[in-house]
């Protein structure tokens, strides 16, 4: 077993698991992916009992894509109880992999008394009856607590195996039934399901899911229509790439929110271990990999799938994300700037390329990018997000006279947004332009948001602003105990309280605010705590 140097002192073997481990945890905390999964695959081999190396070889494994560093990591934690919740979904992957159906039986049976994922059990089951030979449709039983939630998913799988069995009327309902309740990953979904409707003679209703003049669905239109190598993407749905859809779409779902980024990372994984060549998998854990900072491996992972490919588009946009998220700015915005080049390109692609702008302080071309994701709509029916996209651009772009009619244009269509009313009445206070009005429209936004933190500073300083300091300071301070690490809130609370005597308190919140400032803004409260308030040291 592993164990730590009895003194701080003591040498370590460079050649040693336990050297290989240190290795490992120092490479996870200088954000060095590779090293570390190398490391912990090096420290397993030479300690293969050793629980702590099996842990962190686990979870590194399945992040990074060593199936194989997964299982032999999972046998060891299996055997002391220790196998994270998601383990027995990488060995039912395992055991479909070896096409061991009497295996991945007895896993699902596992997974059910484990109690994690068992709503998956009746679609999982299904398809190990496919991969047996002997077709089970999923049954869910409707006592079942965890009923309601296995049928979110069961449309999708009763179309694919409708298809695969060739009954092209049961697979439209269940597409159409699948199409109706997603939100989420949609244009994934369109592809794969017209792939296989086309590959079965059905032409029309493929082309159906594919919508026209949108450049996602471009190339696979074209081949649809031409019967081009349709047998790529119409093959009939094996046991493994069933399972594996499953848990694309779970891991996509429970990632929505940001809450569970992790284990849908793990999701994303174990679904590409299983089928590692489906594009879908790879796209999400692209996607998911980003936003949680591994922004190497979802670079690979997005150009896992083929450019010129159906789902090509769906990675490259990915693959800018990751990019971005990666540091490489210039490649990124050069991606961008060549998706939203082409015929059709959706509203989407421009505003990516308006967002990668906008943070390299490109203003003119974020708001000339976020104009022309406006193009596709009538006048009276632009999205109010495009148009604060280009308003905020216009705004920080020092273009405000445009900025302005572009705001007031947003909050003329949704009246009732407060993010819009928030940006135009926030904007105007920091001008000291339309004073009255702009307060009413903080009203309304704070009235609507009451909880938002942002939007409650935004009415607390300007009502300071306009003199009315008893209603600004309990405002600001709601603002600041909502977001007590935000530097602008603890500021202006800061502020307010010197401007009603409460001179100790203020300087309380310009610290605070401090530990969080930087450059001017850093300086200008050094300057207000130590001096107290004077005009040049105001709030910006």
């Amino acid at each position: 077993m592993l164990v730590l140097p009895a003194a701080a002192g003591a040498s370590v073997d460079p050649g040693s698991a336990l050297h290989a481990y240190m290795r490992g945890r120092l490479a996870d905390g200088d954000g060095a992916p590779g090293l570390a999964l190398n490391s912990y695959r090096e420290a397993l081999a030479g300690d293969p009992a050793s629980l702590e190396v099996a842990r962190r070889s686990y979870f590194q494994a399945v992040i990074s894509g060593d199936m194989a560093l997964a299982l032999r990591s999972a046998t060891v934690l299996e055997s002391d109880g220790l196998l994270p919740r998601d383990g027995t979904l990488l060995q039912i992957a395992g055991a479909l992999n070896r096409k061991d159906w009497p295996g991945a039986r007895l896993l699902v049976d596992r997974m059910v008394a484990e109690g994690n994922f068992a709503f998956l059990a009746p679609i999982t089951r299904s398809w190990i009856s496919v991969g047996e030979g002997r077709y089970a449709p999923p049954v869910i039983d409707p006592a079942d607590r965890f009923a309601s939630l296995a049928r979110r998913y069961l449309d999708e799988h009763l179309a694919f195996q409708a298809l695969r069995n060739g009954d092209l009327p049961s697979a439209q309902s269940a597409i159409n039934r699948a199409l109706a309740l997603r939100t989420g990953e949609m244009d994934a979904l369109r592809l794969i399901f017209a792939g296989q409707l086309a590959a079965r003679g059905a032409k029309a209703e493929a082309l159906a899911l594919l919508p026209e003049k949108e450049a996602n669905f471009a190339q696979a239109r074209a081949d649809v229509a031409s019967g081009k190598a349709l047998s790529l993407h119409g093959k009939a749905l094996t046991a493994g790439q069933g399972f594996a859809r499953l848990l694309t779409r779970l891991a996509s779902d429970i990632s929505s929110d940001g809450s569970t980024g992790t284990l849908g990372i793990r999701l994303a994984r174990i679904a590409a271990f299983v089928d590692p060549d489906g594009p879908a998998a790879h796209i999400v854990a692209a996607d998911l990999l980003s936003r949680a900072g591994h922004a190497a491996y979802a670079i690979e992972e997005a150009r896992m799938v083929p450019a010129p490919g159906w789902y090509g588009a769906l990675a490259q946009a990915e693959l800018v994300e990751a990019l971005a998220a990666a540091g490489k700015r210039a490649e990124a915005i050069g991606l961008a700037r060549a998706l939203a080049a082409v015929p059709d390109a959706e509203p989407e692609r421009h505003v990516r390329l308006g967002q990668l702008l906008a943070q390299e302080k490109d203003f003119e071309g974020a708001a000339s990018a976020f104009r022309t994701a406006q193009a596709g709509y009538p006048a009276d029916a632009v999205p109010w997000a495009l148009l604060l996209f280009e308003g905020s651009a216009l705004e920080q772009g020092a273009h405000w006279n445009e900025a302005r009619a572009v705001l007031e244009r947003a909050a003329r269509l949704a009246p009732n947004e407060p993010t819009v009313l928030n940006y135009l009445g926030y904007a105007q206070i920091e001008r000291r332009q339309n004073m009255d009005a702009a307060v009413e429209l903080l009203k309304k936004a704070s009235a609507l948001k009451p909880q938002d933190s942002s939007i409650t500073d935004s009415l607390g300083w300007a009502q300071f602003v306009t003199g009315d300091i008893d209603a600004a300071v309990p405002m600001l301070e709601r603002a600041a105990a909502g977001a007590p690490a935000d530097a602008t809130i603890n500021e202006h609370l800061g502020d307010a309280l010197w401007a009603a005597g409460r001179r100790y308190e203020a300087r309380y919140a310009w610290r605070a605010a401090a530990v969080f400032a930087e450059g001017e803004t850093a300086q200008r409260l050094a300057a207000k705590t130590r001096e107290g308030m004077k005009p040049e040291y105001a709030a910006r």
